[in-house]
């Protein structure tokens, strides 16, 4: 197994109570998979600048990065990752697919029905227990 660990960025993107989630579409590695939007950090690019890369690429839309969220690391068989979680705000443009085949905006209490990516569920988990405490910070 490859032990490099890879920085991968994603973006909790909420509107009206609700989260955006995507699922891999068929062709891309855990397709099937829902997940946070986002993708792979490269080298020179903070997180947050990958986040703003990603969304336009993969979704076409632009996104302001806000707070960190939270962190995940994984090992999956083809290398392990260390996920940076941080909440977003959806600026503009319109929705488009190109390494999904649909996204949902779904509840925070429903999260756990979707069948996430290993690295996304610590994050399903903390989100679910921020928004059922009634926590800001």
């Amino acid at each position: 197994m490859n032990t490099i660990l890879k920085q991968v960025s994603a973006a909790i993107i909420i509107k009206d109570g609700k989260v955006l989630i995507a699922k891999r579409a068929a062709g891309y590695r855990l397709a099937g998979k829902w997940e946070f939007p986002g993708g792979k950090v490269e080298d020179g690019e903070s997180p947050e600048e990958c986040l703003k890369r990603e969304l336009a690429e993969e979704l076409g839309i632009v996104v302001s990065v806000g707070d960190f969220f939270a962190r995940s690391v994984y090992c999956y068989e083809h290398g392990a990752i260390e996920l940076l979680v941080y909440f977003a705000d959806w600026i503009s443009g319109d929705m488009r697919l190109s390494e999904h085949d649909e996204v949902k905006w779904a509840a925070v209490a429903d999260l756990g029905l979707f069948d996430f990516s290993p690295a996304d569920i610590p994050v399903v988990e903390k989100l679910r227990m921020k928004f059922s405490t009634g926590s800001t910070s």
